[in-house]
């Protein structure tokens, strides 16, 4: 008898493999029905990764956009699914354990049926947990396996895996197959046999397009046993995105398996509210080449969920690297170089820190350790001279075990900076505070909400939630917004490539103290002199002294508030952004002489 593959739409990771935002509840609420009339899907991914936060960042309730985004998918009985990374919960980093657990009773009372459950370093110690949580919630816990390709990473380590989390709890196992360079043979004989041990396990597949392979993947993963496969549709698919239901529903069926009917006038239907979507506003914030399957892909592994921040950081980047060679006496190179560069650099360096599955955060995490070497080899200084805080922390085992060992120079790199390594669990090290939040709201008067899910809110994601409840993110957003109108609709100048001049010029500043040394912004965001962003009169100015591990500023990106240390004793000579104002990744903040 012919096999049964049923179709999992990815509406929330199509727009995060896109770009920064997801639509507004309203258009949720518009598209949702007519998703349900395309009659393919049983199930859609409605919230979960970094959906709830982009709620916060433009002013909106995340809350209420997954109760109403989920209410036509539970009414006509599909199932819908969600994202979670584990320790991590919904952010980039640890989360302590009582506000996960609270986590499944929200999300469950929000209305969704199952968790997918990752962790970016496949450490069991940081799914299981989860397992368990959800199941106490109500939901169904699906475990996920982040598929990579590596020496490591083999068939047998995957089942082993799938092992433990199967005799843990977990009652479905997904392939996050996040860069989709996962290959197909091996794909399908990781499913086989885990289908071989537990028959009526449950197995969805998750492919990017990325790189090529996820088609035939798709198809090797049916042949093997897989039950569910996961799909996108125009206009957000193929590029680094997913394949389309279309083509994918057409190759299964004719090999043979049952796949359901698609009603091509409410698939139209889709794909023009999808469209009126990015025309209304969501279109300023995706990148074109998310739109372009890359084989280059295939040696460096990154995911496509994360191409579009990728190329924001090198656009925001490559002014100062070209800086850092033009001081050097050396060529500079183009946007194109770049990327191949970086793309180089991390297929070196991935072996070195332990071969870590290059997902959120991980992926994150060495694409910026490579992006600093890249800069670093720019100012003639040796790979590994800036690490960032949330790196050291995954080199060091804070947020879980690295799948393999790490090189001696980084072991030897780690001492001379005097960290310590960690092999406890993960969990330990954070500890419990939600009655921390429980108090505050209860000081300032805010109410927990239908099944404390303000509460839950607040505890993820503090200081996104306090700046939507003050209106200061709806206006940050709108500001946001309309900078992006200005630089779409601003008239395109063709000119020789030269280093931009900020408020004033570089070279004055080296010419009048040549042995300046500039601060970089770490990432793209909202420039914080002052933490209390009303009270300015203490920040940093030009002429105060500043010491080597001092925080110059902050940085307000999509996740937190990031911290930029000096990193140099002296002076500050200049500065390049006003308060509040939004930097690219490695723009000139200040020189400090």
């Amino acid at each position: 008898m012919a096999k049964e593959i049923k179709f999992s739409l990815l509406y929330r990771d199509m727009w995060q493999s896109s770009g920064k935002y997801q639509p507004r509840v309203d258009q949720l609420k518009q598209v949702a029905p007519v998703i349900v009339d395309m009659g393919c899907f049983a199930r859609v991914e409605t919230n979960g990764g970094a959906f709830e936060q982009v709620n916060l960042l433009y002013g909106e309730n995340p809350n209420v956009a997954v109760r109403e985004f989920t209410a036509p998918f539970n009414k006509a009985g599909i199932q819908t699914h969600m994202l979670d990374r584990g320790l991590n919960g919904l952010r980039m980093f640890p989360v302590p354990s009582d506000v996960r657990k609270l986590m499944y009773s929200v999300k469950h009372a929000q209305g969704v049926d199952i968790t997918r459950i990752f962790c970016g370093l496949n450490d069991p110690r940081n799914i299981i947990p989860s397992i368990e949580y959800a199941k106490a919630g109500g939901m169904i816990p699906q475990a996920a396996l982040c598929i990579t390709y590596s020496p490591i990473h083999t068939v047998d380590y995957y089942v082993d895996l799938a092992e433990k989390l199967i005799e843990a709890g977990a009652e479905e196992i997904c392939l996050k197959d996040m860069a989709g360079i996962g290959r197909p043979h091996s794909n399908g004989q990781i499913v086989k046999r885990i289908k071989e041990r537990h028959p009526n396990i449950t197995i969805q597949y998750h492919g990017h397009s990325g790189p090529g392979f996820s088609v035939a993947s798709m198809l090797e993963v049916a042949k093997n046993g897989g039950d569910v496969i996961d799909v996108a549709m125009e206009p957000l698919s193929w590029g680094m995105i997913h394949p389309d239901v279309i083509t994918i529903q057409a190759m299964l069926k004719d090999a043979g398996f049952i796949v359901p009917d698609i009603n091509m006038e409410a698939y139209m239907e889709v794909r023009r509210l999808t469209q009126e979507f990015i025309d209304d506003f969501l279109g300023y914030f995706i990148d074109p080449g998310n739109k372009i399957m890359t084989s280059l892909l295939v040696g460096c592994g990154l995911p496509g969920g994360m191409m579009g921040s990728m190329m924001a950081d090198l656009k925001g980047m490559h002014n100062a690297i070209n800086l850092a060679l033009q001081q050097q006496g050396k060529q500079e190179v183009t946007l194109n170089n770049l990327v191949v560069q970086l793309f180089k650099e991390v297929e070196y360096i991935w072996p070195m820190l332990g071969y870590p599955p290059l997902v959120t955060p991980f992926s994150q995490y060495v694409k910026n350790i490579a992006l600093m070497n890249i800069f670093s080899a720019a100012k003639n200084e040796p790979r590994f001279s800036m690490i960032d805080k949330d790196s050291w922390n995954m080199i060091l085992g804070k947020t879980g075990k690295l799948p393999g060992p790490l090189a001696p120079e980084i072991i030897e790199l780690a001492k001379a900076n005097g960290h310590e390594f960690y092999d406890g669990d993960p969990q330990a090290a954070f500890p419990d505070d939600l009655d921390k939040y429980k108090k505050e709201m209860a000081e300032l008067g805010w109410d927990e909400g239908p099944d404390r899910e303000e509460l839950f809110e607040f505890a993820m994601h503090d200081r996104q939630y306090r700046d939507y409840r003050a209106g200061t993110a709806k206006k940050r957003f709108e500001q946001e917004l309309e900078q992006a109108k200005e630089k779409a609709n601003a008239p395109i100048i063709v000119k020789r490539p030269v280093i931009e001049i900020p408020m004033f010029s570089y070279e004055e500043v080296l010419a009048k103290y040549p042995d300046a040394r500039p601060v970089h912004a770490p990432c793209k965001g909202q420039v914080i002199w002052q933490y209390d962003m009303t009270d300015v009169s203490s920040a940093p100015f030009e002429g105060s002294a500043i010491h080597k591990n001092d925080n110059l500023c902050y940085i307000q990106n999509s996740y937190c508030i990031e911290p930029v240390p000096s990193g140099f004793e002296g002076t500050i000579v200049g500065t390049y952004a006003k308060q509040g104002e939004i930097v690219q990744k490695g723009q000139v903040l200040a020189f400090v002489n």
